[in-house]
């Protein structure tokens, strides 16, 4: 049998690949940790003697964690009416290690359309577009051909296309950008407000269920809400990397209130997710309190 200090040191090595399989396909941090620590356990009770691609192996029983989580959230939202946002990826003074965390980030905005797909399209398109796994591998996990995973993950691309913002990579310019928004949003500048967003921006808020809104969407209509509402936290807010973009936290007196990601397309914002549920900010508090 391998030594249990050698096979856990190799899992160790292998935490990193399989926390950001994990996020994307739930959207959430905590689960993703707690779909990888599931992970754990199963490769200790299996001993990791008859495992020849370790790697491999892994990747495929946390996405079938995954999976099995995915159906059961699924099952619970059906009678949710309003706007979910996921977990977000933030680092307020990033330093090396923080920017390489954030370096493949995947957005908000994106993890938004994700989790309009079923839970097969969502397993399919994530492992074979963001991490190659094979059409092979990826129907061994659903019990389906390699043929119907190739379909699901293509019926998946195009929502995904269709639905999420090409997103711009330049953070130093997507910076300029929310730091125009945020300028006038202190300032109640409307016009100024106008200038930055693109004409069908949306705005998505995420209080928690007991609060549940519809989106916002168009230039006017946002910026109306942002001056509306959110004037009054704009001179809190403060600048931040939101799952690999440019965004902020907002807060006072070592109290976090919310995380705004913006999502910068065709030199505007194209989408601002506002995260202000406690129970998925109790991560990035911790640190925003320190």
């Amino acid at each position: 049998m391998i030594d249990r200090e050698l096979l856990a040191g190799q899992f160790e090595e292998q935490r990193p690949h399989l926390v950001r399989v994990a996020y994307r396909m739930l959207g959430s941090m905590s689960e993703a940790e707690d779909a990888v620590q599931q992970t754990w356990l199963r490769l200790d009770r299996a001993g990791g003697d008859t495992v020849d691609n370790l790697g491999g192996w892994l990747t495929t029983v946390v996405a079938r964690v995954c999976l099995d989580a995915l159906r059961s959230r699924k099952a619970r939202r059906e009678d949710f009416d309003g706007t979910w946002l996921p977990e977000p990826v933030v680092a307020i003074d990033e330093g090396p290690e923080e920017q390489a965390l954030l370096a493949d980030a995947v957005g908000l905005a994106l993890l938004v359309v994700l989790d309009t797909l079923t839970p097969a399209e969502r397993l399919a398109f994530v492992l074979h577009d963001m991490f190659s796994v094979s059409f092979d591998e990826i129907g061994e996990i659903l019990e389906r051909t390699p043929t119907a995973a190739r379909q699901l993950a293509s019926r998946a691309r195009r929502r995904v296309r269709g639905a999420a913002p090409l997103p711009d990579t330049d953070l130093a310019r997507q910076r300029r950008l929310v730091d125009a928004f945020l300028a006038a949003s202190r300032e109640g500048d409307f016009e100024g407000l106008v200038a930055v967003l693109h004409p069908d921006v949306v705005l998505r808020v995420d209080r928690g269920a007991a609060f549940a809104q519809l989106p916002i969407e168009g230039a006017e209509r946002v910026a109306g809400a942002v001056l509306e509402r959110g004037r009054p936290f704009a001179p809190h807010a403060r600048p931040a990397v939101v799952n690999g973009a440019a965004g902020a936290v907002v807060g006072r007196d070592g109290r976090l209130f919310s995380v705004v990601a913006f999502t910068v397309s065709d030199g505007r914002i194209a989408a601002i997710d506002v995260v202000a549920d406690p129970a998925k900010l109790s991560a990035v508090a911790a640190s925003y309190a320190e």
